[in-house]
């Protein structure tokens, strides 16, 4: 395994890589959720190909509205990279923040429309960070494929956009949102939860599950305030503030109101000052 923390460097690397190379982003305090994304492209390479696949670690400044967020975002390289290992990764790239942007760096790229809502809403200016150092791992790296998680919902369907109206031509692979034995979606955030905090965390898609499991049979329409009203009464006495918990479209990230295989619940909350997000479609396909 290659581990390179330069953008020069991984400039030559590209520039003699002979083979076709997928890529996995993340900011690093790797877990299993993690591994499922290498798991996933790895599936994909046919007997006898021969593919690279790139696993990058960088904690992006510019997609971080809150300074506390981003000086306490767990921090775990050695352990990191010792997972890259065992998962069969070819090379990590781990730059710094001098080197990803320059002090006069002044470009950015915004998407206006699935990024208006939801978490774009709650934390202004983070999806023009992830667009920005999205396009620049694509530019670098230039992947044909790139995985990334379904729990972070609203992030793959901008990335798809991105893709597309840039004209990337790379193959966005969506991965299953991979949980904890007691149905926690694996975070790297989670790390930063206290004990009697991880202890109650798993309510979050125990009640997202109670949502799904509702028959709503009484109407055609789906009752947000009725889930909304039950998943109070569940998070009021344990101390989680909801950020917002709505239900929308999985392609358009917009309101739905009608029972499709589409309609996806979705949550933002906060367990003190650590902000969690999960989401479940209500129907089957």
């Amino acid at each position: 395994m290659k581990i390179i923390k330069t953008i020069q460097e991984l400039v030559e690397w590209r520039s003699q890589c002979e083979f076709p190379v997928d890529l996995v982003p993340t900011m690093g305090a790797l877990h299993e959720g993690h591994l499922s994304l290498c798991e996933a492209l790895q599936s994909k390479v046919l007997p006898n190909e021969k593919r690279y696949l790139v696993l990058s670690i960088y904690i992006n400044p510019k997609q971080f509205n809150n300074s506390n967020d981003l000086d306490n975002y767990p921090v775990s390289m050695n352990d990191d990279i010792k997972l890259c290992e065992e998962q069969g990764v070819d090379v990590v790239f781990m730059p710094n923040n001098s080197d990803m942007y320059t002090a006069d760096a002044s470009v950015m790229i915004s998407e206006t429309q699935l990024s208006v809502n939801l978490c774009g809403a709650k934390r202004p200016g983070h999806f023009d960070g992830v667009c920005l150092v999205v396009s620049k791992l694509f530019n670098l790296v230039r992947p044909s494929r790139v995985a990334f998680g379904k729990k972070d919902f609203q992030q793959i369907a901008i990335i798809q956009k991105l893709i597309k109206d840039l004209s990337y031509p790379i193959e966005l692979v969506a991965v299953e949102t991979k949980r904890e034995l007691d149905g926690l979606a694996m975070s790297s955030r989670n790390r930063r939860l206290l004990k009697e905090q991880r202890a109650k965390a798993p309510l979050i898609y125990a009640t997202l599950q109670a949502a799904k499991n509702d028959n709503l049979s009484s109407t055609e329409e789906l009752d947000i305030k009725t889930i909304n009203h039950n998943l109070e009464q569940v998070f009021s006495p344990l101390e989680f503030k909801v950020d917002y918990l709505t239900i929308v479209h999985a392609d358009t990230l917009q309101p739905c109101s009608s029972k499709n295989s589409q309609a996806l619940l979705v949550l933002a909350c906060f367990m003190g000052e650590i902000r969690l997000i999960d989401s479940i479609k209500l129907f089957d396909e």
